[in-house]
């Protein structure tokens, strides 16, 4: 009897055991399994391919490649222009079609490359988030090249020279020939432009507006005692014979560069740099140059 119990304890165990063995090998042989499968599925390379695809979805979705800006300029067939009304720069005609030394150049260059440029007025104080967020491709107004436009775009070579001009009525004009005379005088200035950079460094009372044209009415209207203006915009538009004849520009506040912006690391600004020395060689620019009367302050290419 007490051998027949040992016999079924001992067997017992082994079944035990047995059944505990199997269980083991069936959950280490599941692992490999579920690895294998996870290889075999390509879930890695699926991953990468979709980051890929998204990537290219992207690009195609602001329809640009990310290396070419020209590219993206064709692929629109559009160049469109970041203006203000400033003549003789750019202005409007009678039909509304923007014309000027820098509209009717930025449609050359445009032509040049296939495609139309299209103008569109902007804040001059945000010509840099426009630029950037894509609304236009370039600006192209009489823009003096700045060390915050320079830092925050791609610009061309130097085209035309200018100065920074006090506007006054014209009775008042032998009141303001130095800048300590100008003290006590309220100006108007275009707001982000080279002109209220001057008016704020020599501590004078001013008020923003949106464009230099602007700044003239203000004086004309006798809101403001002066105004500070682009000596090419003064040289067209303030004197005897121009649409500002009680008006008259004094004294210089500095000097400076225009140029054209581009996002930054654009190939339009080269591509723009070859065609204004092209332009400059077969003497266009210098045409286009004097029908609007600034060839004295172009800059040889």
């Amino acid at each position: 009897m007490k051998k027949m119990l040992t016999l079924m304890i001992a067997l017992a165990m082994t079944v035990t055991l047995a059944a505990c063995g199997s269980g083991e090998r069936e959950a280490s042989g599941d692992a490999p399994a579920a690895s294998d499968a996870s290889s075999d599925d390509g879930s890695d390379a699926s991953a990468n391919g979709t980051s890929e695809d998204a990537s290219d979805a992207a690009s195609s979705a602001d329809g640009s490649s990310a290396d070419s800006d020209l590219e993206y300029v064709k692929s629109k067939g559009t160049l469109v222009v970041g203006i203000t009304d400033f003549e003789p720069m750019d202005y409007k005609e009678e039909s509304g079609e923007w014309i000027g030394f820098d509209a009717d150049m930025a449609k050359a260059f445009a032509k040049s490359i296939g495609v139309e440029a299209e103008f569109v007025e902007i804040d001059w104080d945000n010509k840099i988030l426009e630029l950037d967020g894509k609304t236009i491709d370039c600006v192209w107004n009489g823009m003096t090249l700045t060390d915050e436009v320079k830092s925050s775009m791609s610009c061309s070579n130097a085209y035309c020279n200018n100065a920074q001009i006090v506007i006054v009525p014209a009775d008042k004009a032998d009141q303001y020939q130095d800048t300590d005379s100008l003290s006590g005088l309220t100006f108007a200035v275009e707001a982000g432009s080279a002109g209220e950079e001057q008016v704020s460094a020599l501590n004078l009372e001013y008020t923003s507006v949106k464009a230099q044209a602007d700044a003239l009415m203000e004086v004309a209207a006798g809101t403001s005692d002066a105004a500070v203006i682009d000596s090419l915009m003064a040289a067209a538009m303030v004197g005897e014979g121009t649409s500002y004849d009680s008006l008259a520009y004094t004294i210089g506040l500095n000097s400076e560069e225009y140029g054209v912006g581009f996002r930054k690391g654009s190939d339009l600004t080269q591509a723009l740099n070859d065609f204004f020395a092209a332009s400059y060689a077969d003497g266009s620019m210098q045409q286009t140059a004097e029908t609007y009367k600034v060839q004295a302050a172009l800059i040889e290419q």
